[in-house]
Parts: structure tokens; C-alpha cells; sequence
């Protein structure tokens, strides 16, 4: 039964006559029911007696935040009675309907297992903070626990769900009182941060966040060590949407997995993966349409000068003629995939025109090509099936073949990496490592793998004559090679100074402009007539 009461207001007092029982049941008949009523509503119903409304609607909430009482309130009137100072008041007791819809939305808003808020609710209070704060003073950083998926595939998803909860009290536990923990995905967390002294203080925050997780967790009979990435996105930096902001924060994160640093979300840094998206659609189609080409550079045999191979090179001309460089769309093809792709084809068209000077020689040529082989391409393609099919398609026998792989083949999956080798070593192809000394160098993979060549980094040849480190380094590198049995080749000679050098300290083969820069197919092979002849 609804609340009624006839109201009146008298030289601007309002009061109360003609109650009900249910308006005396409320309470609201008591002096400090009527108080607590009135201080509420007696500036809105005199309005409303002031006005010619028939009708007025609005809600009422009596109480503190912990335990009040909510009403939706009616003023009315019938039309002859506007202008007199008196009318009807209904209030009808909506507490039970809020409190549920209060309690579902907290349901919705709140992760089930470590009882934080989830992604919903977080977005809901970084959307609060964007509307009622100086950008300035609040951040979001995201923290992406490490291989948490190998805790649920090996000890399953109940151990999962313990590691989760005691790592969302640890991270409770090392924040401020200002600052909000979330859960906003299975492995991930996220942080509201009030910011005092600007992004020194999410650092801070994001140290001790990282601190928190050196200690052990203990999983049944097992002590688990826990890492996390983590990405910070700063309120200055953000739009108006919160969901923009945590997304910056989730890219942070991606690259801060990459350098293994905690990395602050800056909008050029997406600009960068913008261009980087825009390449890769362009890499994809320019590939379906034939747009790459090879071009081959020569290595020569220091001990005649005769061109002992040529390395082919990819090389991405677009229709409207700009030159896209292999350091631009190389990387993008690795993280994209299309390296598979893009590898099979540089075999294929290497192998096709190595077959074609054949032909033009009148019979099997002198000739042999050095390929790439990428890290990412050992692991996503069947490099030795592929190579073999090749060989067939075209001909050719492996031992025309060097391929170039660099150090990161061998750190990734060592075994996986050995196969392939080994298996390439039974078509009769040699194996070369890329840039050696650049990477991780590691002297174990060069006795364990099976390697014919090192080729020594240009950046140690460039600048070698002056400059006596670089001497001992490639002299230390050559003197490896000669005790595993190896031959070597420098990268980027330039001068015929610099060959006699390296000749001198025993180096085998040589490549750089001193000899040629990459040309196309034609001219590699005018200079394997000219220099071979």
C-alpha cells in the first residue's frame, strides 16, 4: 500500500495533514521521520505547489549509504486545485528492487573468484576518474602474469585458480590505500593509480608490483616463481574512453613481454604499430601478386678473387615505386607469419634462377646461392621438406645451397633447430651462421650444431683498420673457426685495403661493396661471367 499524505505549505512552511497508515507504519509520522522527510522534499514540493504541474515525479533516498531507503515520490493535484497550496503526496517503497539491482550490478562488476572488480567494473571506475580528475594525477597499469597457462596444462585448473587468488593478495597487499586492483582477464590484472608525482610514482607502484612476485609460491608439493610483464598507460595520454586507456595500457604490456622492462604506453609507439599493421596487408598482397624481387649480391674466394656464390636478398618495390627496406618488412613478417611465405618464395626464385644460368651456361654452372632462413621459419614451416621439393621442382642438387641462419635459430628450440640442420646436411647443402657475434654467442651450439661457415658482422669489418678492438675481435673469431673446422666470411668489405687484411689473418671469403652491391639477376650474372671467366 503506498505512503499517501496530504501536503501543505503555508508562508513558504510545508506540513503535513490527512496521513495514512502506512505513511505512520514508514516512520515518517514521528518528529524525526517528518525532519528527515521534509529535508528532503520541502524545497521540491513547494516548487512544485508554486508551479502549474498536475503531476511531479522524482526519487527520494532517506538514509546513509550502508542503510537507506528508497522511495519513488508522486505530487499531485486535480486541475481546479492549481493555485492552491495543497497536495497529494504517494510514496512508493522501492528499497527491496534497489537493493537487488545494487546487489546484481556488484555480481556483474566483480570477478567471482578473487572477489576484485572485473573488467566491466574496472572500465566503470577508470570512466568515473577520466570525468572527475585532472588527467594528470591517474594511471592504469596492466600486469600479465608470465606463462601462467603452464600451470593450468600441467597441474590444472584448480591449482590455476589458487595461484590467481594468492597472487591477487600479494598485489593488494604492496598498493596504496588510493590505488584499485582489478582482475580484467584470466591472467591479467589491472591497476588504477592516483599519481602524486606524475609517472615516477606508476613505476614505483610497478616495482613494487614486481617485487611482490620474487618470493615462491607454493602450489601442493611444488614452488611456483611467478614473472609478470607490465604496461602503464598514462591519464594524460588518453582519450575519453576508458576502455581506450586500458587497451594502451594491454599494448604497453605486449612490448614490455619483448624487452622484458616495464614499458609506458606513448601514442607514437602506436603510430608505430599502426604502420607496421598497414605493412603487413601491403606484405601479403604484394606477395600474392608477384611484387618482390630478388636481388644477389657476391661473395668472393679471397685466395683468387673468383665469385664463390651470391646471397640472395629480398628486395619490395611497391606499384607506386616506393622502396620498402627488408629492416622495415622483414621483422613485420616474422610477427605476422607471413615469413613462411615469404621464405618458400626466396627459396623458389633462387633456386629458378640459379637453374636459369644453367641453362644459359649450356649446362650445370659454377654457381651457388646463399638463402636466408629466418628463426620464426624453423619453427611454423617444414624447412628441409620445403628445401627438397624445391630442389626437384628445379633440378638442382643441395649442394648448391648455403643456408644462412642467425644465432636466435639455434637459442629458440635447440633440438627442433638440430633436426633441421642435420636433415638439410642429407640433401648436400652447407649451413652458414648470420651475424655471428651480434647475438648470443653462445660456443656450445657451435660444437653441438652442425655449421660450415661463420660470416663475421659487418659492423665488426666497417671501421676495422682503425680501430685495434675490432682487429682482435675478428682475429679471435677466425681462430675459433679454423680450430672447429670451419671457413668464414666477412661482411662489409669496402676497400681492397681492408681485403688484404683480412686475407692476411686467414679469413676465407669475402662480401661487401668492394666487390658489388645487390644487383638483379642479369647482372649477377654478367659478373660471374666477367669475374669467373
Amino acid at each position: 500500500m503506498p505512503t499517501a499524505v496530504i501536503a501543505l505549505a503555508d508562508d513558504d512552511l510545508v506540513r503535513f495533514e490527512l496521513v495514512n497508515a502506512a505513511f505512520r507504519a514508514a516512520g515518517f509520522s514521528t518528529a524525526q521521520g517528518r525532519a528527515a522527510l521534509l529535508d528532503e522534499l520541502a524545497e521540491r514540493i513547494g516548487a512544485f505547489l508554486q508551479s502549474s504541474d498536475l503531476r511531479r515525479r522524482m526519487a527520494l533516498r532517506i538514509g546513509d549509504a550502508v542503510d537507506s531507503r528508497h522511495y519513488d515520490v508522486t505530487l499531485a493535484r486535480r486541475p481546479e486545485s492549481v493555485g492552491v497550496r495543497r497536495c497529494i503526496m504517494s510514496l512508493v517503497d522501492q528499497t527491496p528492487e534497489q537493493r537487488t539491482e545494487t546487489s546484481l550490478r556488484r555480481e556483474m562488476s566483480t570477478d567471482s573468484l578473487t572477489g576484485l572488480p572485473n573488467r566491466t567494473g574496472f572500465a566503470d571506475m577508470v570512466e568515473d576518474m577520466i570525468v572527475a580528475v585532472d588527467r594528470a594525477r591517474y594511471a592504469v597499469l596492466v600486469v600479465n602474469l608470465d606463462r601462467f597457462s603452464r600451470v593450468n596444462a600441467c597441474m590444472g585448473s584448480l591449482s590455476g585458480d589458487e595461484l590467481l587468488i594468492s597472487v591477487a593478495r600479494r598485489l593488494k597487499g604492496v598498493l596504496r590505500g588510493c590505488d584499485v586492483l582489478a582482475r580484467t582477464g584470466g591472467d591479467e590484472f589491472a591497476v588504477l593509480l592516483g599519481l602524486r608525482e606524475g609517472t615516477g610514482d606508476a613505476l614505483l607502484v610497478a616495482g613494487r608490483l614486481q617485487q611482490a612476485l620474487v618470493q615462491p609460491f607454493q602450489l601442493s608439493d611444488f614452488s611456483i616463481r611467478v614473472e609478470c610483464s607490465i604496461g602503464i598507460a598514462l591519464g594524460e595520454d588518453a582519450d575519453d574512453e576508458a576502455e581506450d586507456m586500458i587497451r594502451h595500457a594491454q599494448f604497453a604490456v605486449k612490448r614490455s613481454k619483448r624487452t622484458g622492462l616495464t614499458e609506458v604506453y606513448r601514442p607514437h609507439l602506436f603510430d608505430i604499430v599502426r604502420s607496421q599493421f598497414s605493412i603487413e596487408t601491403r606484405l601479403r598482397h604484394a606477395l600474392e601478386e608477384g611484387q618482390l624481387r630478388l636481388a644477389f649480391q657476391p661473395i668472393c674466394d679471397l685466395s683468387n678473387g673468383r665469385i664463390s656464390s651470391f646471397e640472395a636478398l629480398a628486395r619490395w618495390r611497391t606499384p607506386e615505386g616506393e622502396e620498402i627496406t627488408p629492416t622495415a618488412f622483414i621483422p613485420v613478417a616474422e610477427e605476422s607469419g607471413l615469413i613462411v611465405p615469404l621464405g618458400r618464395w626466396a627459396m623458389d626464385e633462387a633456386a629458378r634462377t640459379l637453374a636459369e644460368w644453367d641453362r644459359r651456361l649450356g649446362g650445370h654452372g659454377d654457381a651457388r646461392m646463399a638463402v636466408n632462413l629466418s628463426a620464426v621459419q624453423l619453427q611454423r614451416d617444414n624447412v628441409e621438406a620445403m628445401v627438397a621439393d624445391v630442389l626437384a621442382r628445379h633440378g638442382l642438387t643441395g649442394d648448391r645451397f648455403t643456408l644462412e641462419l642467425t644465432e636466435s635459430a639455434f637459442i629458440v628450440d635447440p633440438d627442433r633447430t638440430l633436426h633441421t640442420m642435420l636433415a638439410l646436411k642429407e640433401l648436400g647443402a652447407s649451413i652458414a651462421m648470420d651475424d655471428f657475434g651480434t647475438g648470443y654467442s653462445n660456443l656450445a651450439y657451435l660444437q653441438k650444431l652442425p655449421i660450415d661457415k661463420l660470416k663475421i658482422d659487418r659492423s665488426f669489418i666497417t671501421g676495422m683498420l682503425a680501430d685495434r678492438d675490432k682487429v682482435a675481435i675478428v682475429r679471435a673469431i677466425l681462430s675459433l673457426a679454423q680450430a672447429l673446422g670451419m671457413r668464414t666470411t666477412a661482411e662489409g668489405i669496402e676497400t681492397q685495403e681492408l681485403e688484404h687484411t683480412l686475407v692476411a689473418l686467414g679469413c676465407a671469403f669475402g662480401q661487401g661493396y668492394f666487390y658489388s652491391r645487390p644487383v638483379d639477376a642479369d647482372a649477377a650474372y654478367q659478373l660471374l661471367l666477367d669475374r669467373n671467366a
